[in-house]
């Protein structure tokens, strides 16, 4: 197996209220090569696929259940989107341009155990995401 990762793929509720959160609120670049059944974003070399969580669903051999989705929404899935930032200012910049974009905020920036910075928000379908500085080797990596 070539390990790598190419392309996350999200199942949103309202695929245009994602596109605008995601293109215009968080300034993210749509590919031209998306329709108006999903949306491919360059998210610096991964690819985040934005996709009818119903179509997502039914693509997978699955069923989307609405009650056990919204329980789902309030509850940890495992799994988070993160975003490493050049500067421990970045964390609060990014997290507000969230927000005013229409996330939820879930824990403002604050000092991390493991000497970073780091922050979270969930966006309008829950999916969450950290906004993180990372001072050490892992972090500065990870920047393009």
């Amino acid at each position: 197996m070539d390990a790598r990762i190419n392309v996350v793929t999200l199942g949103v509720r309202d695929l245009a209220r994602s596109r605008r959160f995601y293109c215009e609120g968080l300034r993210f670049h749509a590919s031209s090569a998306g329709n108006d059944d999903v949306v491919f974003i360059d998210a610096g070399g991964v690819v985040l696929a934005l996709f009818s969580r119903k179509a997502l669903a039914e693509d997978a051999g699955l069923t989307d259940d609405d009650d056990a989705a919204a329980h789902a929404r309030h509850r940890f899935s495992g799994v988070t989107i993160s975003q490493n930032v050049a500067a421990k200012a970045d964390v609060d910049r990014v997290l507000a341009e969230a927000v005013a974009a229409g996330a939820k905020l879930l824990q403002s920036g604050h000092e991390a155990f493991w000497g970073g910075y780091t922050g979270y928000f969930a966006d309008p379908d829950g999916f969450r995401w950290e906004v993180a500085y990372n001072p050490g080797e892992i972090g500065q990596s990870v920047l393009p």
